[in-house]
């Protein structure tokens, strides 16, 4: 490296232990694009002398290549990595970079100013303790300098740096920071930063990075890295309540069983009385144990095992907390989510909810609003796009414990997961259980599902007709119900049309509410299976998420999927309500199988083909299926 330390040569044990012992800053630097943030991180790690030779030979040699600014060194480019970023002078992906200064060692996370990247931003900040903000002071205080204050305020962070960069083009006027200060201080009042401190610099000439600069005497403040080294940042982890979700039950032989994880929040010591959540089931804690043996006690961030003086069931997914102060356990909450995914969240449709050692589905049940960065008003909305911020209200599948984010990130937090894609599309914050999660219980009755269907002689089920408009669902299920009824057989029709006059008559045809539509009548169709009848349900449900959501409702086998397959052509062609007609004419707006999509079902139980047989034929073909899997059998238990 360029910078030596004399320790290093003098005594190797000395420097490391004093490398050990020093206290760790994770910051990021964030603001709109263009506004410097490579360059300043590049100036920071050249001027402390925190590089190789050999980086910065190829620093050299890159800023001739592709550098910007001429003959000069170009310091974005050294944590400007990608060949993207490097072409068109943006940061694009989060770089993480650690340096070290005799005060304090430093991991500092490099986040793109551009809107589309946003998601990139939230990442970098979760884990950080500062925010440098910087603000171009050509520019002022811009919408990406607003959304990112926001997101940062949102993520927890109390403590922010607002570095006016450019001061140089700008003829370093003291009038200009003064200016862009107030204006920024009185848009985040109310973000709850415990401290914001405004340093004018230049990360181009290093004017107030490592020193003082003399272009600036009437700056009296600290310079960059002096507040860096210096900033207090309340690590409030170790004297906060223990919590420890467990990543793994370590049982190696018939003589050990313990429970593995990293500590979230307080401490931990031997004899300790703790209780496991959700099943808050109680014991003491015998031994903690680690590689290098075991420990009396063990503080937050320590990855241990602790074994218990119980033998009380505890799984992958639960907490260990102490006893006397334990997070709450609730399967809905309000939340803030930060949505990442260009497709938008849709209320009602199901994802995956990952928290740190835990993944469950779930449905966002109600997008309460979003907010506007600029503004901050909060507004009504039914969905989410990229970058946007909305408060929602989450439903998931099982009972987690957990402290609000404020309190507690690692416990508060989560990541929301695309089912069908495994992508990760929005991040959450807890706010608080909803009162109904735990009021509510579901009433066990004497007289259940297996008792009425046995009173009918069949086999409750939904047999649920997707396809095409003009595909003849309606005709086919009708048929059916009519062979089924013939036969004695307890039945009910939910058709599309049928239903938009009452129950979901409040719904329109946008992707969010064809979402909720779906998600209602996949209510309605679970009781509907739990009074023992057999539903024929006939919606487009053009979404395979949403199909998946309804089946996932249902016991093993209740759900049946029919896919009447009918090419558009023909369905345009029969055009029995004329739809086509005025959608092809622009009078109908998101009309699937034109401006809204249609997604096939890939494994439909009962695959129907109204184009090549007639609708008596189909409807043969679905009787057969009932009678060759016991669905119409006399003791409704699906037992011939």
């Amino acid at each position: 490296m360029a910078h030596q330390d004399e320790l290093i040569a003098k005594d190797i044990d000395a420097y490391l232990k004093a490398q050990e012992e020093k206290s760790m800053l994770r910051f990021i630097t964030c603001g709109s694009v263009d506004d410097g943030k490579s360059t300043l991180i590049g100036r920071l790690l050249y001027d402390s002398k925190m590089i190789f030779e050999d980086q910065l030979n190829a620093l050299e040699s890159d800023s001739k290549k592709m550098g910007t600014q001429g003959e000069e060194i170009d310091f974005a480019l050294l944590v400007d990595g990608l060949a993207a970023e490097r072409e068109q002078g943006i940061t694009i992906d989060v770089a993480y970079r650690f340096f070290s200064t005799d005060k304090r060692k430093f991991i500092v996370a490099d986040t793109p100013g551009h809107e589309q990247y946003t998601r990139n931003m939230a990442t970098g900040a979760s884990t950080a303790d500062v925010a440098i903000l910087l603000i171009d002071a050509r520019k002022g205080v811009l919408t990406q300098t607003r959304r990112h204050s926001f997101i940062a305020s949102l993520l927890g962070i109390k403590h922010v740096v607002l570095a006016v960069n450019k001061m140089d083009l700008v003829d370093y006027d003291q009038k200009v920071l003064t200016d862009i200060e107030l204006e920024y201080r009185e848009f985040a009042k109310n973000f709850g930063f415990k401290q914001i401190v405004s340093i004018p610099v230049s990360a181009l000439k290093g004017d107030n990075i490592l020193n003082h600069s003399e272009n600036t005497p009437w700056y009296n403040g600290p310079c960059l890295l002096e507040y860096l080294e210096t900033v207090e940042v309340d690590d409030d982890r170790q004297s906060a309540d223990f919590r420890m979700p467990v990543q793994w039950v370590n049982r190696p032989n018939l003589d050990f069983r313990g429970f593995s994880g990293s500590i979230a929040s307080g401490t931990v010591r031997v004899g300790d009385s703790v209780k496991a959540l959700p099943s808050a089931k109680e014991s003491k804690i015998k031994s903690i144990v680690t590689y290098d043996g075991e420990l009396d006690y063990a503080v937050a961030g320590e990855a241990v095992t602790l074994t218990l003086e119980d033998e009380i069931d505890i799984s992958r997914g639960d907490v260990i907390a102490g006893k006397d102060n334990p997070p709450e356990v609730a399967d809905q909450f309000e939340a803030k989510i930060i949505w990442m995914s260009d497709e938008a969240m849709l209320p009602g449709r199901p994802y995956l909810f990952k928290t740190s050692n835990k993944m469950m589905p779930g449905v966002v049940t109600d997008l309460k609003n979003k907010v506007n960065v600029n503004t901050l008003e909060e507004t009504a909305a039914k969905k989410l796009e990229l970058n946007e911020i909305g408060r929602c209200n989450i439903n998931l599948d099982s009972q987690i414990a957990f402290d609000p984010y404020d309190t507690n990130r690692e416990m508060g937090s989560f990541i929301i997961i695309d089912r069908m894609t495994n992508n990760t599309v929005g991040v959450g914050m807890i706010d608080f259980a909803l009162r109904r999660a735990s009021n509510i219980h579901w009433q066990a009755m004497d007289v259940d599902k297996e008792a009425r269907a046995e009173q009918k002689h069949q086999r409750p089920a939904v047999l649920w007709f997707t396809g095409l408009s003009g595909s003849g669902k309606s005709t086919v299920a009708n048929i059916v119900e009519k062979r089924l009824f013939a036969r004695g057989r307890h039945t009910y029709v939910l058709d599309g049309d049928n239903v938009r006059h009452g129950l979901n008559k409040d719904l329109g045809f946008t992707d969010a509410d064809r979402v909720e539509n779906i998600r209602r009548v996949g209510e309605v169709s679970k009781l509907m299976v739990d009074a023992g009848l057999m539903v024929m349900t006939s919606f487009i449900s053009p979404f395979k998420t949403e199909r998946r959501m309804v089946r996932e409702m249902m016991g093993e086998g209740e759900f049946i999927e029919v896919f009447v397959d009918t090419p558009i052509e023909v369905c345009a062609e029969r055009d029995p309500k004329g739809l086509y007609k005025k959608a092809k004419a622009g009078e109908i707006k998101n009309f699937t199988g034109f401006d809204s999509p249609y997604e096939e079902p890939e494994r439909a139980d009962i695959h129907v083909k109204t184009a090549e047989f007639a609708a008596e034929k189909c409807a043969d073909q679905i009787i057969e299926y009932l009678e060759e899997n016991g669905y119409l059998n006399a003791n409704g238990n699906g037992q011939r």
